[in-house]
C-alpha cells in the first residue's frame, strides 16, 4: 500500500522559508543560475542557517510525538525551485539540523505549487514572492515569509500560531466593504451579517488541520493528565466590538476554534506580538506586517482585492 497524505496536516516549505539563503540568494542576482550551481556545488557539505520560518516547521514536526512513526500527524514536504544537485546542500541542511523531513520535488527554476493538490498540502511558504501570488490566485493556500529570521528558543517547545481574520481564515468580502465605504459602512454591515458566517479564506482549511492536533493533544491529556499542552492558536485581527460577533459565528459556523482572539481595532498588531511572542503570524496586508516582522516571523497571504498588485521575483526557492 501507497504512503496516505489525505488524513495528515501536509505543509510545503521552500528552501527560501526554511533556511536563510541570503548569501546563496545574493551569488544567484550577481552571478545567474550556472554561479549560483558552482557555489552550492562547492559548499554542499556546509550546513544553512535557520530561516524564518524554520522555528515553525521545527516545532510543528515535533508534534509527531504524539502519532507513531509510520503513521504520522504531520508531514512536510520541500517543493523547491533548485535543480536536484543544488538541492542536495538543501536535503543535507535538513538532516544536519535534525528536521525528519525525508520529501521533497526540485524543480529546476520553476514553480512548484502546482503539486500542491496532489500532496494535499493546506499550505505552502516561500521567500519568492512570485511563487506565493500564482499559487494564490490558482485558490491554492500560500504565504510569503518577510523580515529576516529570528532568534529561536530550543528551550521552548511550544508551538504558538497567530492568524489575522479578514482575508486569511475568512474571505475577504467585508475588508472590501471597509476599502469602498469606510469604517461605519463596514461595522454596519457586520452588524446586518452577524449571525451568516463568513466564507472561507485561504488558509481555514490549514486551521482545521491544525485543530485535529490539538484534539489529539486533548485527548493525550485526557489519557496522561501530566502532558503540557503546547500548540496554541490565535487571531489577532483589527476588528472590534460590534464587528468581533462575526468572526467568532464564523469560527463556530465552520467547526472550528481558537485559544486567544484580539480584537485591537487599529492598535498597532507589533506591541501585541512582543508579548503574545507567535511562531508565525498569517495577514493578507503587508502594511500590517512591517512592524510584526521585527519580532516575530510573519506571513504575507497576498489574497483578495486588496492584494491584485503584481510582484516580480526570481529568487532561487
Amino acid at each position: 500500500m501507497g504512503y496516505e497524505l489525505s488524513n495528515r496536516l501536509v505543509v510545503g516549505i521552500a528552501s527560501s522559508a526554511l533556511f536563510d539563503l541570503t548569501e546563496s540568494d545574493a551569488i544567484f542576482r550577481e552571478h545567474g543560475e550556472e554561479g549560483y550551481r558552482g557555489y552550492q556545488e562547492k559548499h554542499r557539505d556546509d550546513e544553512l542557517r535557520p530561516g524564518v520560518a524554520f522555528p515553525f516547521i521545527r516545532r510543528l514536526l515535533s508534534l509527531n510525538s504524539l502519532s507513531t512513526a509510520d503513521d504520522p500527524l504531520v508531514e512536510v514536504i520541500v517543493l523547491s525551485r533548485n535543480d536536484p544537485d543544488t538541492g542536495l546542500r538543501v536535503m543535507r541542511s535538513i538532516e544536519s539540523h535534525g528536521l525528519p523531513i525525508s520529501r521533497a520535488i526540485f524543480r529546476q527554476g520553476r514553480s512548484p505549487y502546482d503539486f500542491m493538490p496532489a500532496l494535499n498540502m493546506s499550505l505552502f511558504l516561500s521567500a519568492n514572492g512570485q511563487d506565493v501570488r500564482g499559487a494564490v490566485s490558482s485558490g491554492l493556500a500560500a504565504g510569503h515569509v518577510l523580515g529576516a529570521p529570528h532568534e529561536d528558543d530550543s528551550d521552548d517547545d511550544d508551538l504558538r500560531i497567530s492568524f489575522d481574520f479578514d482575508g486569511v481564515l475568512a474571505g475577504d468580502e467585508s475588508e472590501q466593504v471597509f476599502q469602498t465605504g469606510g469604517i461605519e459602512e463596514f461595522r454596519a454591515h457586520e452588524t446586518r451579517n452577524a449571525a451568516i458566517p463568513h466564507d472561507a479564506g485561504p488558509l481555514k482549511e490549514f486551521l482545521a488541520g491544525v485543530n485535529r492536533i490539538q484534539q489529539r493533544e486533548e485527548e493525550e491529556r485526557r489519557r496522561n493528565p501530566g502532558y503540557r499542552i503546547r500548540l496554541h492558536v490565535s487571531i489577532v485581527t483589527a476588528r472590534n466590538a460590534p464587528a468581533h460577533e462575526r468572526a467568532v459565528t464564523s469560527l463556530k459556523g465552520w467547526g472550528l476554534r481558537v485559544n486567544d482572539a484580539f480584537f485591537l481595532g487599529g492598535i498597532d498588531k507589533g506591541e501585541i506580538m512582543k508579548v503574545l511572542r507567535p511562531h508565525i503570524f498569517f495577514d493578507d496586508q503587508e502594511t500590517h506586517l512591517v512592524s510584526t516582522s521585527r519580532t516575530t516571523p510573519s506571513v504575507h497571504v497576498p489574497f483578495g482585492k486588496i492584494n491584485e498588485v503584481a510582484e516580480t521575483d526570481r529568487r532561487p526557492a
